[in-house]
């Protein structure tokens, strides 16, 4: 029997592969360069390249011929539909997510905690015709900087909190010093005082999100729903209205999150 550190190597190129693939479903439809990969990734353009090429042999990515951009493969899509049934909430999130765009007319988000990171799973616009564009499906942000993370995070215990800014000092020089360990646990603070989050343009300047953590059947925030718009529809008049609006919504998700998973969890 091998050594398990004859495994290491595999490892490392394992977690280098899924680090390619995230970055490359971030990117969209609109896909990614390679360059811009590999600097995200933090790794030599040929060995993004070469791995790269190995994941589009398996169907995992794919490469437009024509912009040579890197896009999700199908072989990512079938693997997809199969964990969605046990993972995904999006199907019984979409109308909840609908109706807080008609009833705020801002742009609502259903996003997942992956990690120490968010993912928008679901998109819905909203009327007002004025929008923001910070957010869209496959968007990532570190937990504490979009509003459906800040939500997520500030409803999780406080060892956890602890631990995840220790994790990640690189949040301050990544996102400005708003984002310094200091204000994000003063925003922690308010947000679990008033049940939602507020993000005051601090991603991009003007543009005003909220967000409420959703929570799975052991009372762990594991979603957000959340709301963007421009800063004049996001004002003191307002923002308490929509924030109840928000929470109500995702008291009503995390409900029904837990109903279905009591109809699916095994009979004793």
């Amino acid at each position: 029997m091998e050594s398990p550190t004859v495994s290491v190597p595999g490892a490392q190129a394992i977690a280098r592969a899924a680090s390619l693939l995230r970055l490359v479903t971030a990117g969209g439809e609109q896909g990614r360069g390679v360059q811009e990969l590999a600097r995200d990734a933090g790794l030599s353009r040929s060995t993004t390249h070469r791995l790269l090429s190995a994941l589009r042999a398996e169907g995992l990515v794919d490469q437009d011929d024509r912009t040579a951009r890197w896009l999700p493969g199908p072989e990512l899509f079938l693997m997809g539909s199969v964990a969605a049934a046990r993972y995904d909430v999006t199907q019984l999130a979409r109308d909840i997510v609908r109706s807080l765009a008609v009833k705020t007319e801002e742009s609502a988000f259903l996003s997942v905690r992956r990690g120490d990171e968010t993912v928008c799973l679901y998109r819905e616009e909203g009327a007002f015709p004025i929008r923001s564009f910070v957010l869209s499906e496959g968007v990532r942000f570190p937990l504490g900087v979009a509003s459906a993370g800040l939500a997520i995070l500030s409803f999780l215990p406080g060892g956890e909190v602890d631990a995840y800014l220790d994790r990640h000092p690189e949040i301050t020089s990544n996102w400005g010093a708003a984002h310094d360990a200091g204000a994000l646990r003063t925003r922690l603070a308010e947000t679990r005082d008033r049940g939602y989050a507020v993000n005051p343009g601090l991603i991009v300047e003007g543009s005003w999100g909220m967000g409420a953590a959703v929570f799975d059947q052991q009372g762990r925030p594991e979603w957000a729903l959340s709301l963007t718009g421009v800063q004049f529809r996001f004002g003191p008049d307002r923002l308490p209205a929509l924030g109840r609006t928000l929470l109500a919504h995702a008291h009503q998700l995390t409900t029904r999150i837990a109903s279905a998973r009591r109809r699916l969890s095994p009979q004793r």
